[in-house]
């Protein structure tokens, strides 16, 4: 449960390229960037936000709301 995943490349885990493909980010490429990128998720599973590593949790918390 907690070994270690590729996020990117030929061998990354299929959730990553799931959360990767539904929200790909802003930059060249979809590839997660660093450390502590995170995605938002709803109840009913769709990958609804991207966040970039130096967005808070707080920040993160902030848009919970809206998608209740």
């Amino acid at each position: 449960m907690f070994s270690k995943v590729d996020v990117n490349g030929d061998s990354e885990c299929e959730l990553y390229t799931l959360l990767k493909s539904e929200q790909p980010g802003d930059g060249d490429t979809a590839d997660i960037t660093w450390n502590f990128e995170k995605f938002l998720v709803d109840g009913s599973g769709k990958v609804v936000k991207r966040y970039a590593p130096p967005v808070t949790p707080e920040e993160v918390a902030a848009d919970l709301d809206s998608f209740r």
